[in-house]
């Protein structure tokens, strides 16, 4: 493998983008490529003019908070009344259903980021003359809900022609939709660009195309956003300046933890801030409730490596009143752990309940389909996944996973999609850290680029973190002196070593100095 330089890797990395079709917001295409969006926006105007009762239902991950965020504060802004309901994750289930609908009075339902598969909750709505309208972006079901209408750019027959779209853009392309609609030429949509860009990263969209082009777009209005959270946010953490992996690694798991721990209401609230003080007040809470994730995760995550059997080809644990606000990121931090896919299921009055992740080319969601006799339920896609089952299934269910996984190649657990090649230490400089920047913001489809640094002598190490979970390493590399962190070290390595090592690379400001930083994915 020969070294790459930094000519190499603007070729490399400008090659991601040759077939984009569309490169900038002039080009978003008309929201009324949507199947059924006609129909759902003259609904909703009927339901605004007749004064009817709307009640939005939206979803506890960052997506459907930020898609009911758009929705209703487009309502507010046009003086709109509506109910909002988040399902809680812990006592109403996911998305619309039977049980959230026993709570719910009114003429039209619209749902956010949900409802694609909720055929029960649906039919309850033609019974009660309620009409119902689905605004998601998951995969389609083999049976379509009987709703009045059904927004999702998955559907076979509908001609938006981009469908890896999160459920926050199909709820932005429904208001842009009534914006023409209602002739209100001077309301400006782009001020909702913050939180698309928020919800686009945190739901693993394809960071390409028009994708590209609105996250690139939000992350200049975070950065410049007269929304109080955003202020909150970089005030509290003291950044001037945010990239996608801001997104990634500070404001979703902000976001998310109030579902995970408590109400995605909290997050919601928080996002919504009318003044600074509010917003601070709302993220300091929100911040408590993330550093008691982080805890539960990491109690949770030593319980379970102890129980992963390291001579399987897939990971499955479980436990009774296992916290079903983590298993999912516990489940990811098994797949780093062991390179191989993960379940991680708790167990609660007889039901299962678990949350995959997977590495590599394994497509998780096929191996659960494969037992779903075994199953009360499952959905996903390929990298994540989520299932119910009895916990008497759960051997049956187990011994036919691994049995299944013996015959997966150890090559189909490596993710090669983000190694970009062997670096010549010599090239990693901030000239270097300003060539990458240019291709942000990075995510699905367009990887950070990762690289493979050979034979670097370990000079100084030094363990980091309350929990002892981080290892600083000063590295010596073809005479060049390099700082790197290893966060959530795999493999302990020290002083006096010559390792190989794959590595992301940023830049490290403190105190007003910036320097390059090696962020260790693994020790080869």
């Amino acid at each position: 493998m020969s070294q790459l330089n930094k000519e190499k890797i603007k070729l490399l990395l400008s090659q991601r983008f040759k077939d984009d079709e569309r490169r900038s917001l002039s080009e978003l295409p008309s929201p009324f490529l949507f199947k059924d969006m006609q129909k759902a926006v003259d609904r909703i105007k009927d339901a605004i003019k007749m004064k009817q009762k709307i009640t939005i239902v939206g979803d506890y991950d960052v997506d459907g908070v930020v898609s009911s965020v758009i929705i209703s504060e487009f309502f507010d802004d046009l003086g709109v009344e509506y109910d909002l309901i988040i399902p809680n994750r812990f006592d109403d289930g996911y998305g619309i259903n039977a049980k959230l609908l026993d709570r719910i009075e009114a003429d039209l339902i619209i749902t956010v980021d949900n409802g694609i598969s909720a055929v029960e909750a649906a039919n309850i709505c033609r019974q009660r003359g309620i009409d119902l309208i689905i605004t998601d972006h998951h995969n389609i079901p083999q049976t379509l809900p009987n709703a009045y209408a059904i927004i999702n750019p998955k559907q076979s027959d509908c001609g938006f022609g981009y469908s890896e779209i999160c459920g926050a853009q199909v709820a932005w392309y429904l208001i842009g939709a009534l914006k023409i609609t209602l002739e209100m030429k001077d309301y400006d949509l782009g001020k909702y660009l913050d939180l698309l860009a928020v919800a686009i990263v945190a739901d693993m969209m394809e960071l390409k195309d028009l994708n590209r082009a609105m996250v690139k777009s939000g992350l200049k209005r975070i950065n410049s956003s007269s929304r109080f959270a955003f202020k909150a946010v970089r005030d509290f953490f003291g950044k001037n300046y945010f990239i996608s992996d801001d997104i990634s690694y500070l404001l979703s798991p902000l976001i998310n933890s109030a579902g995970r721990m408590e109400d995605a209401s909290l997050a919601y609230e928080f996002l919504r801030s009318k003044t600074l003080e509010e917003a601070m007040i709302k993220l300091e809470y929100i911040v408590g409730l993330n550093n008691r994730r982080k805890e539960i995760e990491l109690e949770l995550f030593n319980r379970a490596k102890k129980l992963a059997d390291p001579n399987q080809n897939i990971i499955i644990v479980w436990g009774e009143d296992w916290h079903e606000g983590v298993i999912g990121i516990v489940a990811a931090r098994l797949c780093r752990a062991f390179q191989r896919p993960s379940i991680v299921i708790s167990i609660n009055d007889g039901v299962a309940k678990g949350s995959a992740r997977s590495v590599g080319e394994v497509n998780i969601l096929q191996m659960i389909s494969s037992c779903k006799e075994l199953l009360l339920g499952y959905g996903g896609h390929k990298s994540a996944a989520g299932l119910a089952l009895s916990s008497q299934n759960l051997e049956a269910f187990r011994k036919k996973l691994e049995s299944i996984a013996e015959n997966i190649s150890d090559e189909h657990f490596l993710d090669k999609s983000d190694l970009l090649g062997e670096i010549d230490a010599n090239e990693i400089d901030l000239e270097l850290v300003e060539l990458l920047e240019y291709f942000e913001p990075y995510g699905q489809k367009n990887p950070k680029p990762k690289f493979l640094l050979k034979n670097a002598y370990v000079s100084q190490d030094r363990i980091l973190g309350y929990n002892k979970n981080h290892l600083k390493l000063s590295l010596m590399c073809q005479d060049k002196e390099l700082n790197s962190i290893y966060f959530n070290f795999g493999k302990k390595v020290n002083e006096g070593e010559h390792i190989d090592l794959i590595c992301t690379i940023s830049k490290n400001e403190f105190r007003g100095d910036v320097s390059v930083q090696l962020i260790v994915d693994k020790i080869v």
